[in-house]
C-alpha cells in the first residue's frame, strides 16, 4: 500500500511521505522540530511571522545546520490593517485596561506601547527570499505578483492557505504552486481572507473535494488530521498531501511550553472553541477561563496584531506560574487522538497507520 507516498507533493520536493508539519506562529515553531520532520521524510515548517528579516535568515541557517532536506518558512500576509494598525494612544490604553486585571493577578507591570506591534512584512519577505527555503507558505491572503515572480525565479515553491473554495480559486488564479485547504477543525488561527472567518467555517471532509474539483493546483488537506486514518481519508478525497499541526505541536521538539504539551494529552482537548481573545483574530484552542471571560467584552478586544502583542506580554508569566487558565492553548479537534510525544515516533506511526487504514479500506478480508 506504499503507493500513497508518491504524489505531486512528494515528487516536486523529493519527500518520502506527503506529510507537512503545520507552521506554528507565536514562537511555537522550533528548529529541532522542523529539521526532525524533514529528516523523517516529510516537510518540516517554521512559522516566521513574528521574526524580522534578519532573524528569518538566521533561522534558515540554523535549520540547515540540522538537515539538508527541504523545509518551509511561513509568513502571514498583511490583512485588515495588520501591517500598521491605525490606533491612537487613548485607544491603546483602553484595550490595555481590559487586560489590566490579568497583569495584576500575575504580578506583572502594565506594558508601555511599543514602536511597532509586529515586524515589517516587506523586510520579512526580503529575509525569506534571501534565505531561499524550498517552500514559502503563507496565510491570510496572497503575496503580490512580484513576490510570487521572485519565488518562481528562485525556484521556491509557493503554498497558500484557503478556508473556502473561493479562496482556493483566488490562490490558483494568482499562480500559487499548491494550496492548503484547511477545515474548521484545525487548531490555531482561521486563515480566511475573502470573507470573515466566522462565515468560512467549512469542515475538512466537505472542503477538500470541493477545492480539488475547483482548482488545477495540487491540494494539501489540513484540519482534524492526527493519525493515519485521517491521512488515508484526505488522500481518498483527492488531496496530494496532508498538513498536520496539533500532533506535531505536542512533540517534545516543538517550542510549546511543557504545560501546553501536557494539556494536549489531557481530556480537556475534548473541549476546544474559537476565540479572538488571545490575538484579535479567530483561532481554535482549548477552552479556558481567559477565553470565556473575554466573551463578554468582545467589542473591547484590540485588533490583530495589537491584542496579540498585549497577551504576549502576559504569556511568559502565565507559563512560569503554570496558569493554563490565562494562556493560549492552541489545539485542533483531533487532539484526543494524540499518542506520540516525539517527531520520529509520530512520523513512523503515521506511515504505518496509513498503510493499515488503506489496507482495511481496499482489502478488508486480507
Amino acid at each position: 500500500m506504499s503507493r500513497w507516498k508518491t504524489t505531486a507533493l512528494t515528487q516536486r520536493l523529493g519527500l518520502t511521505v506527503p506529510i507537512v508539519q503545520g507552521p506554528f506562529g507565536g514562537g511555537l515553531s522550533s528548529v529541532a522540530l522542523t529539521a526532525a520532520v524533514s529528516e523523517n521524510g516529510g516537510l518540516g515548517s517554521f512559522g516566521v511571522h513574528h521574526l524580522t528579516g534578519a532573524q528569518i535568515e538566521q533561522t534558515a541557517q540554523a535549520i540547515r545546520l540540522k538537515t539538508k532536506r527541504p523545509f518551509a518558512l511561513n509568513l502571514w500576509v498583511p490583512h485588515e490593517d495588520s501591517e500598521d494598525p491605525p490606533l491612537t494612544d487613548p485607544q491603546f490604553e483602553q484595550h490595555l485596561a481590559l487586560l489590566a486585571p490579568y497583569f495584576k493577578e500575575l504580578g506583572e507591570p502594565l506594558p508601555t506601547r511599543p514602536e511597532r506591534f509586529s515586524p515589517r512584512y516587506e523586510d520579512q519577505v526580503q529575509g525569506l527570499l534571501a534565505a531561499r527555503p524550498a517552500v514559502f507558505s503563507f496565510v491570510f491572503g496572497i503575496p503580490s505578483p512580484e513576490i510570487l515572480r521572485q519565488c518562481k525565479a528562485l525556484d521556491i515553491l509557493t503554498v497558500g492557505a484557503a478556508t473556502t473554495p473561493e479562496e482556493a480559486m483566488a490562490l490558483d488564479s494568482a499562480g500559487v504552486d499548491m494550496v492548503v485547504a484547511t477545515g474548521f477543525e484545525a487548531g490555531g488561527h482561521r486563515v480566511s481572507f475573502l470573507r470573515p472567518p466566522e462565515n468560512s467555517l467549512t469542515g475538512t471532509l466537505a472542503l477538500i473535494p470541493q477545492v480539488v474539483d475547483a482548482i488545477k493546483a495540487p491540494v494539501i488537506a489540513a484540519g482534524g488530521i492526527a493519525d493515519g486514518r485521517g491521512i488515508a481519508a484526505a488522500l481518498a478525497l483527492g488531496a496530494q498531501g496532508v498538513q498536520i499541526g496539533t500532533a506535531f505541536l505536542a512533540c517534545v521538539e516543538s517550542s510549546a511550553s511543557d504545560i501546553h504539551r501536557q494539556k494536549l494529552f489531557s481530556p480537556d482537548t475534548r473541549y476546544t472553541a474559537l476565540t479572538r481573545a488571545f490575538s484579535g483574530r479567530l483561532a481554535r484552542g482549548i477552552e479556558n477561563r481567559f477565553m470565556n471571560e473575554l466573551k463578554a467584552h468582545e467589542g473591547g478586544i484590540a485588533p490583530y496584531p495589537v491584542q496579540n502583542w498585549l497577551t504576549g506580554q502576559l504569556k511568559p508569566a502565565a507559563i512560569a506560574q503554570g496558569r493554563t487558565d490565562l494562556m493560549s492553548l492552541w489545539s485542533g479537534q483531533a487532539a484526543p487522538l494524540l499518542r506520540h510525544r516525539d517527531a520520529h515516533s509520530l512520523m513512523q506511526a503515521l506511515q504505518q497507520q496509513t498503510d493499515d487504514a488503506l489496507k482495511r479500506a481496499f482489502h478488508p478480508t486480507d
